[in-house]
């Protein structure tokens, strides 16, 4: 559909619910994540200092409203480290000398190994918590960086036997100003959790899209969503995954050896597809997914199945915007959003997902309206 988004605009703070942070935020590194920290916070009328090795993404951040500069006096309550995984550590215990009566937080996507090395140099760990928000986007910046990155995810806490209560109440608060849901872990259960949800889907997934790179044009112009959904995270950035993946390697390896054998079972399979048991070992494969699928966390973090329909759009300004108001005034609430524009064609195809108890009439009340429904699914 055509893009009528205009080009960012200054984040200003429009706090309504009082922080549960009273108190100065120190932010170093204003990249992605620091800089939507910053913009979520700012939103809350927390007072957020910025600070960025590179002065023109510091200057860049503080433009588009995600904090201040520093001044000397300041005092955080809360410092939170957001910086590649190779400095974490470096940064981390720098700003635990500097800010002695602060509690340093850093959101590195690996947490073992910056608390090894921290504990190998006899860093004082007390007032240091690992954390990390599950969210992110596939562009990096300050430039792309947003105030609602982290609604409704995920936020872990790494707490350890030398946390107190305040302090873990800090960094929990922390992740609840932002919309977040914090979650405790221990170091080592984080790092293997995201090898499996989200450091090996990003190797799959650079994998499969390399495949693309020397592919016939024409075999290219049939991908639909499915190949955009499976390689949509693809777009990342290589400098930044070498240093996570390095990180966290040992978890990593071991869910790509299971899968590396899951794929010759399936490779041998289809090698003889007409041998016995080939076709067993393809649908088990097949049905396997689905079971895993089921398992992942829907809207509001519940196992839920929705019902959807495919709803044809005329490639037009305003189009979605009437649908979504329509299916308002149907009473229906719209659970998820694919939309897929069709290559060559004046119009856009929006699969809606809705209560199943709702589909029917939402198909019909749409068709009186005049909209096309190409079809239904069940997924």
């Amino acid at each position: 559909m055509t893009d009528t988004t205009s080009a960012p605009t200054v984040q200003r703070p429009t706090a309504s619910v009082a922080p549960r942070l009273q108190g100065t935020v120190r932010i170093v590194g204003t990249g992605l994540l620091g800089a939507s920290i910053g913009h979520a916070l700012r939103a809350k009328g927390v007072d957020v200092v910025l600070s960025d090795t590179s002065p023109a993404q510091q200057r860049l951040a503080i433009d588009y409203g995600a904090g201040r500069a520093p001044e000397p006096g300041d005092a955080p309550l809360l410092v939170v480290v957001a910086v590649p995984p190779d400095v974490t550590a470096d940064v981390i215990e720098a700003e635990l000398a500097a800010y002695p009566d602060a509690v340093v937080t850093d959101v590195a996507s690996v947490k073992l190994e910056p608390f090894r090395a921290l504990r190998a140099r006899g860093a004082d760990l007390t007032r240091y918590i690992g954390s990390h928000p599950l969210a992110g986007r596939e562009r990096g910046g300050a430039i792309s960086a947003r105030a609602d990155l982290f609604i409704g995810r995920p936020w872990v806490v790494c707490r350890d036997a030398e946390t107190t209560a305040a302090d873990l109440a800090l960094v929990e608060a922390l992740a609840l100003d932002v919309g977040a849901m914090p979650l405790e872990m221990s170091p080592e259960e984080h790092d293997r959790s995201v090898a499996l949800t989200s450091h090996v889907p990003q190797v799959v997934a650079s994998l499969l899209a390399g495949r693309f790179a020397d592919a016939d044009e024409g075999a290219l112009r049939l991908a639909g969503q499915g190949v955009r959904d499976t390689t949509r995270i693809a777009a990342s950035a290589p400098e930044l995954w070498v240093q996570i993946l390095g990180a966290n390697a040992a978890p990593v390896v071991e869910v790509l050896d299971a899968l590396a054998a899951d794929l010759r079972e399936v490779s041998d399979a289809l090698r003889a597809p007409e041998a016995p048991g080939a076709r067993r070992t393809v649908a088990e494969t097949i049905r396997h997914g689905n079971d895993g699928v089921e398992r992942l966390p829907g809207k509001h973090g519940q196992n839920r199945r929705f019902e959807s329909l495919v709803v044809m759009i005329d490639d037009t300004p305003g189009q979605l915007g009437r649908l979504f108001g329509e299916l308002g005034e149907l009473g229906v609430n719209v659970e998820d959003l694919r939309l897929e524009h069709s290559p060559g064609a004046q119009f856009g195809l929006a699969e809606i997902s809705v209560e199943p108890a709702a589909l029917l009439g939402a198909v019909s009340g749409l068709t009186e309206r005049g909209w096309r429904i190409a079809g239904n699914t069940n997924d």
